[in-house]
């Protein structure tokens, strides 16, 4: 009968197998039929869950096997040249002094590394509790990351032609918002090292900057190779490399920096999205709320 259809269901999904089910019931007027359906609701929220917590465990593992790849790369870096000194292979003054500043660009890249690990795994707790990462929020315009991100290109690449506009291409406009200042010159800056590692010297960078509704607008746009649609769904991912698409460089990023670009951005209760296609270079635009100072 129907109480031992649930009776043998309910035995199998003690033995593992969620994806059992009680059979429906040709009714749910009376008791048992009531019964079989609660049943079955629950046994769906009991699988998802179940599924939820296995895609979780295996991000983890991914998550843990790329950070091991990332730290494991500098430290093999230091290990070799510790053991080339230890056997002697650097007879010369100049031989030591070179192998020190390696290891010593090593470890800074370590310490970048672990650092970045330890803002994301702050950001992953709750994106936009201050409890976990505090943010410092005062009135700012995001036409000094603008200016910003405009000095640091010229410097670190002085071979690219670096325009300052609007977001519609027109000339730059305010852009007042609430923000920890510090915090968003570290998404100008990954930008702008993202621009850099990721397409051939000389290629030309815009940025722009201003309003757009009710949002202020910063965004970093270059002439590049771009991505592929499927590409760019996952460049917000810890360690993705869209690496067939975007020319990369000598810098060894560890892939962290968009990641960190789009946490910290959702701290601020606003959103990044990135426009490309292979070809047409990319644009990456941040969209944060307007601050309208009332003066109360």
């Amino acid at each position: 009968g129907p109480l031992r259809r649930i009776e043998t269901t309910a035995a199998a999904i003690a033995g593992g197998d969620l994806a059992r089910r009680v059979p429906r019931p040709v009714t749910t007027r009376t008791e048992l039929g009531r019964l079989s359906a609660a049943l079955n609701g629950m046994l769906d929220r009991i699988e998802a869950g179940d599924a939820a917590r296995a895609a979780t465990n295996e991000r983890m593992r991914t998550f843990i096997a790329d950070a091991s790849h990332e730290l494991r790369t500098p430290l093999f870096g230091i290990k070799g040249f510790t053991e080339l000194y230890r056997m002697g292979g650097m007879p010369r003054r100049e031989d030591v002094d070179s192998a020190m500043s390696r290891i010593e660009h090593e470890a800074a890249r370590l310490v970048r590394i672990v650092e970045d690990l330890l803002l994301l795994a702050r950001l992953a707790e709750e994106p936009t509790a201050d409890a976990h990462l505090p943010l410092r929020m005062t009135p700012m315009d995001l036409r000094s990351l603008a200016a910003d991100a405009l000095h640091d290109l010229r410097a670190l690449a002085p071979d690219r032609p670096v325009t300052l506009t609007g977001p519609d291409g027109g000339p730059p406009g305010v852009a007042p918002v609430l923000g920890d200042e510090s915090r968003l010159r570290q998404v100008t800056s990954n930008l702008v090292g993202n621009a850099i590692a990721h397409t051939p010297p000389g290629t030309p960078v815009r940025i722009g900057v201003g309003t757009l509704g009710d949002r202020a607008v910063l965004e970093l746009s270059d002439e590049g190779p771009g991505m592929t649609a499927e590409q760019a769904t996952h460049v917000f991912d810890r360690f993705y490399r869209a690496d067939t698409a975007r020319t990369r460089t000598h810098t060894g990023g560890a892939g962290l920096g968009l990641s960190i670009v789009h946490s910290l951005v959702t701290a601020h209760h606003g959103r990044v999205d990135v426009r490309t296609a292979p070809g047409h270079g990319a644009t990456f635009r941040i969209l944060l709320p307007l601050h309208t100072d009332t003066g109360s």
